[in-house]
């Protein structure tokens, strides 16, 4: 077992790996589920299984590539996801989204250099997600009171909520004011519901 961490932090690995079974944020009770998906790819967004690519510099147009989930309209939803971005010549990335079957409703974008920021109202929820970094995401949604953003596990981002339907999204999305290309890898995606 030693001389595997040796090995993995000789190699440059020097996060930690991600575990079997993380604990949701949050007290519980939780359940865990599998929502559906759709792939969705747009302009010159391409997706590999958790690998979303947008291959243009354009900065204009609709550019994605994403996972869409079902959607869900009561009670209290949590998302996990990690995120490394592997390269990002452009900026202004979106990368996790809580949609509204209506419109936008909460948007997780980062900059170049590793601001990751509220697309609506720009509020900068951390710093430091920069190329070949894995980042943790949980969003805790209580529709019709309350949407919150953690990163790494640390409460960054709370904002108010209404009724309605909503569904959650991760990938790459050119937000209005950003361009490609972005090349975003994610993993160890999980939901639950109370």
């Amino acid at each position: 077992m030693r001389l595997l961490v040796t090995s993995a932090l000789t190699a440059g690995m020097l996060l930690p790996a991600l575990p079997a079974a993380a604990d949701p944020v949050e007290s519980g009770p939780w359940t865990s589920y599998s929502p559906t998906f759709t792939v969705q790819e747009r302009g010159c967004g391409d997706v590999s299984d958790l690998t979303f690519t947008l291959t243009c510099s354009t900065d204009s147009g609709d550019q994605r590539a994403e996972r869409r989930y079902a959607t869900y309209s009561s009670g209290t939803r949590q998302f996990e996801g990690y995120f490394k971005i592997s390269s990002l010549p452009g900026s202004r990335i979106s990368l996790k989204q809580t949609f509204k079957t209506t419109g936008p409703f909460f948007m997780l974008a980062v900059e170049r250099g590793g601001r990751l920021y509220a697309v609506h109202g720009g509020d900068t929820i951390a710093t430091g997600a920069t190329i070949g970094t894995t980042v943790r995401v949980n969003t805790v949604h209580v529709v019709g009171s309350v949407h919150r953003t953690y990163i790494n596990g640390s409460l960054k981002h709370t904002v108010a909520s209404e009724s309605g339907s909503f569904y959650d999204k991760f990938g790459a999305y050119r937000t209005a004011s950003g361009q490609g290309p972005a090349t975003v890898e994610w993993s160890g995606i999980r939901f639950w519901r109370k």
